[in-house]
């Protein structure tokens, strides 16, 4: 087996590509690599044609642990169902290389991309992307590319392109960029708080790298002596689609100009005059060929009255600059928000609606342990936040099986994780773990940033001291020729017959997250900093309106959430709490009904329902880890008496001995002639020898006649920030 080796220098590194050896049953194949991160990315087509009114296109990213040379856990010991994180890369597969795909095909296509080694350096989800479109173009499938993908970090006031894992955390920017010839066709990004402008910036800077990965593309497929296959359209019948516009065009305009309509109103008067179109046809006696066209395909009437009503709601907003429910392009919908819609059990919850869309969120707050485990090949091992969003049927009144989330809505999930967790506080401030669940109750666009601003209130209403309200909305598009309609708060129809799903969540400060779909071939830079300027307004005005519901976090937390406290000791002394084999952190729980996490930095965090039990079981462990010195004075209760002394306990879980010859001036026989179990005394440290013992001493000491613990003067460590 021979195959062509391939290298493409970008950015200071090489990638390496090759060709014609692995997968030969696969229509068009790649091996990418870049460091030691290798992925094998296969594009296939079958020649069977699917009757469907959409592009039959499945891509899925495979994650095997072998790549990080890891084995799988549970009894299986075999990698299940794919994870989250392996269910969004499949979709930033699919995101930029479905429109490049032409709209009339019917062969069903799949990509897969397969890591099978990982560098922590160089993450795979950009490989993999530029992979599917190398991998598609070999294989000679029809497809408008080439088209290529970037993560553009930043770092201090710097911009770098594919960052590694380490730069992505410590850095304020974390986007992906793909593009194709024609412009910008995906966005995802998280960010700090980043202004509009430095956005656009890094948005500008990612396509540029984006431009030379093209160039690359091209070049290869030369050198290979392989020809672009550019797609064009088939011939089709046109005698549907003139008699539906002769006939059909004067009852859609009126229907899509009747502003007062609710949605279900305009849906059922279009299905009306489509229902009454076809009957039309099947009643005609002397246009057979018509009757016969319908006969073999019952979907076609659909297809083409759909397309009909994109035309004419497109055209109505290029030409008149009004929207199917008479709003003008930057105008929002009204907005209602509402904080504490639940019982407390729920420890926060809050209703959000803007139009038709309404979404329900709820917060609970958990304790270091309900951390979720990450199984997967990202060197991140656990989230502390979490949040899940859930796409009911009845939201769009329909009726199906209700099953495991599917891949839009762990996207959109992931998509309002994203949004929220720059305003998150430290959990050394805040140690809960947080999980937040969106419900969508009703949807007609945007229900992924009404789930941000839902969840936004919801967190505050749990107690949750964010540092800033998040707020989001969706922009879209209409491009006709060089006429261009960027729309704010786009609802169903406008996404649907649309040419962009532009999403913006942040602050008054910056962006949080985005995220850019595209139903055309690409956008230039200047076009998506429009939008994205245009979006601020619109964010300000939701946020006002949430602030309405409430603009702070409710100060005390539902009586039926878990108590936190959480403090820091030196790193040096864990072992000291944790005890021979566990028993003293054992010991402190169970005295105190509490459960204590305890992480490798020394950072202790005590969950409990009681207060009073947290703050006894902070007051033993920092009692175990104070540092005791020569000289100072306690005084504490006899715990045990042994014939050669006594056991003192001179702070909350501390022990030190008086021995006999300590007890008094004078010579003492038993132990039990001075003291006795549970007599409370005032002792000084004598000394501490040199395994740590702490030896204690009455000579010279007045007693106080009763017992108190001295407030502990902790030894300095690092602070908390």
């Amino acid at each position: 087996m021979e195959g062509q080796n391939k290298s493409i220098t970008f950015d200071g590194r090489e990638i390496r590509l090759t060709t014609g050896l692995y997968a030969p049953q696969a229509n068009g194949s790649v091996m990418i690599e870049c460091g030691d991160t290798s992925l094998l990315v296969t594009a296939t087509k079958t020649s069977r044609k699917e009757v469907a009114d959409f592009l039959p296109l499945i891509c899925d990213y495979e994650e095997k642990l072998y790549a990080a040379g890891r084995i799988p856990g549970g009894f299986m010991r075999r990698e299940g169902r794919p994870p989250e994180r392996a269910t969004l890369i499949s979709r930033l597969i699919d995101r930029p290389m479905r429109p490049l795909f032409p709209s009339w095909m019917r062969e069903e296509i799949q990509i897969v991309a397969s890591c099978l080694s990982l560098d922590e350096r160089v993450p795979a989800d950009v490989l993999a992307v530029t992979g599917a479109s190398i991998a598609t173009l070999l294989g000679e499938i029809p497809f408008y590319g080439p088209m290529a993908a970037v993560r553009v970090g930043l770092i201090g006031d710097d911009f770098i392109l594919n960052p590694s894992y380490r730069e992505i955390e410590k850095g304020d920017l974390d986007i992906v960029v793909a593009g194709s010839p024609d412009g910008i066709v995906m966005i995802e990004a998280g960010a700090n708080q980043l202004s509009e402008q430095d956005t656009i910036e890094a948005i500008d800077f990612g396509y540029e790298a984006v431009t030379e990965l093209i160039k690359s593309q091209e070049d290869l497929l030369k050198d290979l002596g392989i020809k672009e296959v550019k797609p064009s359209p088939p011939e089709e019948d046109k005698k549907l689609p003139s008699y539906l516009e002769k006939n059909c065009t004067k009852g859609i305009e009126l229907v899509l100009k009747k502003f007062d309509q609710s949605k279900e109103e305009r849906d059922l008067e279009l299905e009306k005059i489509k229902e009454e179109t076809q009957g039309k046809i099947e009643s005609l006696k002397d246009d057979n060929e018509l009757k016969v066209l319908l006969s073999d395909n019952d979907k076609l009437l659909s297809s083409d009255f759909k397309k009909l009503t994109k035309k004419l709601m497109r055209s109505q907003i290029i030409n008149d600059g009004k929207r199917v429910d008479g709003r003008e392009l930057d105008e929002v919908r009204k907005i209602s928000a509402s904080a504490g819609i639940l019982p407390k059990r729920v420890h926060g919850s809050a209703l959000f609606q803007r139009g038709l869309t309404q979404v329900l969120s709820t917060t609970t707050l958990g304790t270091p342990s309900d951390a979720q485990e990450m199984d997967d090949l990202n060197p991140s091992t656990e989230k502390t936040y979490i949040h899940h969003y859930n796409f009911p049927p009845y939201s769009v009144g329909e009726t199906r099986p209700m099953r495991t989330p599917g891949r839009r809505e762990i996207g959109h999930g992931a998509l309002a994780e994203r949004a929220i967790i720059p305003v998150l506080p430290g959990k050394e401030t805040f140690p809960y773990v947080l999980r937040v669940v969106s419900e969508v109750l009703s949807s007609n666009g945007s229900t992924s940033m009404g789930s941000v601003c839902g969840s936004t209130l919801s967190l505050l209403d749990a107690g949750v001291p964010l540092k800033a309200l998040v707020s989001g909305t969706a922009m879209g598009l209409i491009k006709e020729g060089k006429d261009i309609r960027i729309l704010t708060d786009i609802q169903g129809i406008e996404d649907f017959l649309g040419d962009m799903d532009f999403k913006v969540a942040g602050t008054e400060k910056g962006i949080t997250a985005l995220q850019m779909d595209m139903k055309i071939t690409g956008l230039s830079v200047s076009v998506i900093s429009d939008a994205i300027k245009k979006a601020r307004p619109a964010r300000l005005h939701i946020l006002e309106k949430m602030q309405e519901a409430i603009d702070k976090p409710q100060e005390a937390l539902s009586p039926h959430a878990p108590r936190l406290l959480s403090f820091r000791i030196d790193p040096e002394l864990i072992g000291t709490v944790i005890g021979p084999g566990g028993r003293t952190i054992k010991g402190i729980t169970e005295r105190t009904n509490t459960k204590i996490d305890i992480e490798d930095g020394g950072i202790v965090t005590i969950a409990s329902h009681d207060g009073a039990a947290a703050e006894e079981a902070q007051k033993i462990i920092e009692g175990l880890t104070r540092k005791v010195h020569e000289g100072e004075i306690f005084t504490g209760v006899v715990t045990r008496i042994i014939p050669i002394g006594a056991f003192v306990e001179i702070l909350p879980g501390k022990e030190g001995m008086v021995h006999i010859s300590q007890l008094s001036e004078a010579r003492v026989e038993r132990v039990e002639d001075v003291v006795r179990q549970g007599d409370e005394v005032t002792v000084r440290v004598r000394e501490i020898d040199s395994r740590g013992r702490i030896n204690l001493t009455l000579r010279g000491v007045s007693q106080n006649g009763g017992m108190s613990y001295p407030e502990p003067t902790p030894t300095p460590v690092a602070p908390l920030n």
